[in-house]
């Protein structure tokens, strides 16, 4: 899975502290996730969309495998 969620931080200038703090995760799960490391909850990437006034196929796809 692909995600743009280091794109869409870089946009309002957020780290992945306040990131991980405003969805109620840790700064390595964000890291994780953003990594591709890490597929995230349903929850969590609503949570992540909501944040960032996106919908979650903005900020999440699936790779071509997938």
């Amino acid at each position: 899975m692909k995600n743009r969620i280091r794109v869409a931080r870089a946009e309002v200038r957020m780290t992945q502290q306040q990131l991980a703090e405003a969805v109620g995760v840790s700064r390595q799960t964000v890291n994780a996730i953003e990594s591709g490391k890490f597929v995230p909850s349903t929850l969590l990437a609503l949570k992540i969309a909501r944040l960032f006034g996106k919908s979650v196929e903005e900020l999440f796809s699936l790779d071509e495998e997938e």
